[in-house]
């Protein structure tokens, strides 16, 4: 869903709020087609994230073709490998310094740009999209070690089914762990019509076969059985801190909080940079780096 809406806070204008409902019944019911392609673009088109971010020294980059599409990838390093997963209107850019920290401990840093984002074709995305994105990556990567998502990417990482995760580490930065809630409360709040939003979500529903109710990452944590590390800021705006203090009590999760970072900056602090060590030698010693 675009950004104006996905990262959009508070209550805003009521008045706008019932102009913009209006207005969209209205489309909707005077041309229906029109309406729901309109929506369409609005709700799956992401930002493109360009933050003119430097790539670290050593950075392998490559395009694979998907099902999805042309993904680019991004490699740093040599060693067992660490898959990183970005969120909405996100990109692998975002991952730069902990890949770099990753490279230097004796790993391998793989990232690659969701589609529709970063450097990957197309110009719609959806979370059945991202899954599907990543299976074709999983697909063509031998072995992974563990993963690393962010926001949404949580909820990606997560809901894939892909045998390649399962007994996989997973460090999971600022996740969105109630998806389905929290777009159905954006979309609710922008004011926009919810039974376009209702046809554009059916209509990929049908397309990959995956219902909006059937998705539930908090659900797909608990069964998840591999460590798993939370980072989250307290004052995280965009993703519910509380929900990561609840999944702080399963056995196999742990929290680590931090104040004063964010939703975005979070991803280059020392916390996950620290948090991302801790979970690694949870599963081996780090590698020697000669």
């Amino acid at each position: 869903m675009s950004s104006k809406i996905y990262f959009k806070q508070g209550q805003g204008q009521k008045y706008q709020r019932k102009v913009i409902n209006w207005v969209t019944r209205l489309h909707h019911r005077l041309a229906p087609s029109h309406a729901r392609k309109v929506a369409r673009n609005l709700f799956l088109t992401p930002d493109r994230f360009d933050r003119g971010v430097v790539e670290p020294e050593g950075l392998v980059k490559a395009s694979i073709e998907t099902a999805e599409g042309k993904l680019m990838t991004y490699r740093l390093g040599r060693g067992p490998v660490w898959l990183l997963c970005h969120g909405w209107s996100g990109a692998s850019s975002q991952f730069f310094t902990l890949m770099a920290h990753i490279a230097k401990l004796g790993y391998t840093a793989l990232a690659f740009d969701n589609i529709a984002h970063g450097e990957s074709a197309g110009s719609h995305a959806h979370l059945p999209g991202f899954i599907a994105a990543l299976n074709c990556v999983l697909d063509q990567e031998p072995d992974i070690t563990g993963v690393v998502a962010h926001s949404m990417g949580s909820a990606m990482v997560l809901e894939s089914r892909h045998p390649q995760l399962a007994g996989k580490p997973i460090l999971l930065v600022a996740p969105v762990l109630n998806y389905t809630e929290n777009l159905l409360i954006s979309v609710e709040k922008s004011g926009y019509s919810m039974r376009l939003f209702d046809e554009v979500v059916s209509e990929v529903a049908d397309e990959y076969g995956y219902p909006l109710a059937d998705i539930d990452p908090q659900q797909q944590l608990k069964r998840h059985r591999a460590p798993v590390v939370i980072v989250h800021d307290r004052g995280d705006r965009f993703a519910s801190f509380s929900l990561s203090e609840e999944a702080a009590a399963l056995p196999h999760v742990t929290l680590v909080a931090t104040e004063g970072l964010g939703h975005g900056r979070i991803m280059q602090s020392e916390p996950l940079m620290q948090a991302f060590d801790g979970l690694a030698e949870q599963i081996t010693p780090l590698p020697l780096v000669g």
